[in-house]
């Protein structure tokens, strides 16, 4: 296996350890970010392994989160649910009252009156 073979299968592996931080991949490979980046702009292969490990990482993410929700953190439920639970009414939204009702004044024929 040449060079930059090997070079690049040892960033994949640091990219899987550092769930797929650049910056802590380049430096325990001692591969330049320019380098990683060109690589995944011209190796279709590459390009792809990395993606993958995207999904790792998302998905080492989300058992996280599922964990902190069995363990009662507030935070995760709500999170999880603003997000996940939009479809049984967990949405937040902002409603806005207007005292007075005229027409903005940039939406009309006149000036505007901010400064």
């Amino acid at each position: 296996m040449e060079q930059t073979e090997q070079l690049k299968k040892a960033m994949l592996e640091a990219l899987e350890k550092s769930l797929g931080v650049v910056t802590t991949a380049c430096k325990q490979t001692k591969v330049g970010r320019t380098t990683h980046y060109r690589w995944l702009s011209e190796d279709k292969e590459y390009r792809q392994a990395v993606n993958d490990l995207k999904t790792v990482a998302l998905d080492f993410a989300e058992s996280k989160l599922h964990s902190s929700i069995a363990d009662g953190n507030v935070t995760a439920i709500i999170f999880y649910l603003k997000t996940q639970g939009k479809a049984r009414g967990y949405v937040e939204r902002q409603e806005i009252e207007v005292a007075e009702k005229k027409p903005l004044s940039w939406f009309t024929d006149e000036k505007s009156t901010i400064s």
